[in-house]
């Protein structure tokens, strides 16, 4: 194992956003990381809820009935990339075979309509959120932004990535790193 984080796969982790990053979608942002290798990486934010989209309408949208008692999944703004897709992240007690990205042993991901059907007919994962859009690094991109500190990373939980809280998410994720972040500042400063 590498003493260099930005060299190790970081799939099934956090992404913490440091302050003054410089990119305004991604301020204060925590990002599960889907998949990462030497060919890129992909991830969804997970606190950052889009924005006058429920999960009802969009299910409307797709035709799919919502079912006898539709639960409610959390809709969030995934990334700036393909804005137009869904992405859900889950828990690991679902998957299908083909369609499903098992993150880890914890967390998995599905992109087809299969999984929001089996949501809405009460067969889907105990622990879901739907991110449109994604995050998305070419080659070596994440690597140099985690050593240039616009980025920490972080074991990922259940209780942190599916938490309703998502005001809290960033903060909560810092302190599992043991950082108070009242302590981060968006300055550099010089001794």
């Amino acid at each position: 194992m590498s003493d260099d984080p930005a060299n190790e796969d970081l799939s099934g982790k956090l992404l913490i956003a440091m302050p003054g990053m410089g990119d305004p979608r991604f301020d204060r942002s925590v990002i599960f990381l889907c998949a990462h290798s030497e060919d890129g990486a992909m991830g969804l934010i997970v606190n950052k809820p889009s924005s006058g989209v429920t999960f009802a309408e969009l299910l409307e949208q797709l035709s799919i009935d919502p079912g006898m008692s539709p639960r409610e999944i959390r809709v969030y703004f995934g990334g700036p990339v393909d804005t137009g897709r869904g992405f859900v992240l889950h828990s690991a007690d679902y998957g299908t075979n083909s369609s499903t990205l098992h993150v880890d042993d914890s967390f998995g991901m599905t992109a087809t309509l299969d999984v929001l059907e089996d949501i809405s007919e009460g067969r889907g994962p105990d622990n879901a959120i739907l991110a449109l859009g994604y995050a998305g690094w070419g080659p070596g991109q994440l690597e140099d932004e985690i050593r240039g500190n616009g980025w920490l990373t972080a074991d990922a939980s259940g209780e942190i990535v599916f938490d309703g809280n998502d005001e809290a998410k960033w903060s909560a994720a810092l302190r599992t790193l043991g950082i108070d972040p009242v302590l981060l500042s968006s300055t550099a400063g010089r001794a």
